[in-house]
């Protein structure tokens, strides 16, 4: 799902977290919360996307997403169509807030981006996040890339039909679909132009989230070695099958974030509310 709109509460995720740089948003500060969660959207995608899961993350958990450039609230700034510069403009602003321990998910893009940071934060001298949740594409190095940013309009409109996310009415709207397209096929180039290079494995475990109807990441491609994630890290690796297509996570948000703090900590798993937006 590709994010056009900016409401108050994404302004107020910038405005009201002073010590947070650009790259970073957060809708419920809690500065007493024991592990921060950081998500990463995905091509084409913003901030916004993981919005309604500050809602369901409970007081202990502090929600932090990645704002790339050039979308949302930062429309004015200009994109980045090159991994190791988008990973060290979000090491920039979210080394100094790893007081705690971290975990990070990425969606789509978001996972590759997820894993070039981990490894950046490293780097760096930072603590491995806690685990890693890498949803909807295959491992850096193994996932099938193709040339989709070099093809005109047409053909990335069809790639966003094919993924399913975005309405109808934002691709029929003109001036709304050059923005969209302009962020999806930045990313695309990104995404695509991308080569990882060969590191030493993380330490941390890895979760593969996927939905069964996912064209990206198709369950019988989970199944190999965790879709190739398994041989990035010497820790374990687990899958989960949601049902639902590239963008299962939204029709499945509760229970993905269910998921998710399961793995973190079984005694932060909800019992079915709602938690409460502030601390």
């Amino acid at each position: 799902m590709v994010n056009v709109w900016i409401s108050r509460e994404d302004r107020d995720a910038r405005a009201g977290t002073g010590r947070l740089g650009p790259w970073l948003r957060c809708w419920s500060p809690r500065p007493t919360a024991r592990l921060r969660l950081v998500c990463l959207p995905h091509a084409g995608g913003g901030a916004s996307s993981y919005r309604p899961w500050a809602a369901l993350l409970p007081p202990q958990v502090e929600l932090l997403v990645v704002q790339y450039p050039g979308r949302e609230d930062r429309f004015d700034d200009p994109m980045v169509d090159d991994m190791a510069d988008l990973v060290a403009g979000i090491a920039d602003d979210l080394r100094p807030v790893l007081d705690r321990p971290y975990a990070l998910f990425g969606h789509s893009m978001g996972s590759a981006v997820g894993w070039e940071l981990a490894l950046e934060l490293r780097r760096r001298g930072a603590s491995e996040p806690r685990r890693m949740f890498a949803s909807g594409r295959a491992a850096p190095g193994t996932a099938t890339t193709g040339e989709v940013h070099r093809q005109p309009d047409e053909a990335l409109h069809r790639e966003l039909e094919r993924l399913g996310g975005t309405t109808g009415e934002v691709l029929a709207d003109p001036g709304l679909r050059a923005v969209v397209l302009g962020c999806v096929r930045n990313d695309y180039r990104l995404i695509e132009t991308y080569r990882p290079e060969r590191h030493t494995p993380l330490h941390c475990p890895i979760d593969v989230f996927t939905g069964d109807a996912d064209p990206e990441l198709p369950p019988e491609t989970v199944n190999e070695r965790a879709g190739g994630w398994a041989d990035l890290t010497t820790a374990g690796t687990e899958t989960r099958v949601f049902p639902g297509d590239h963008f299962y996570l939204n029709r499945r948000r509760r229970e993905v974030v269910a998921s998710v703090l399961r793995r973190l900590d079984p005694s932060l798993a909800p019992n079915g509310q709602t938690w409460p937006s502030t601390p």
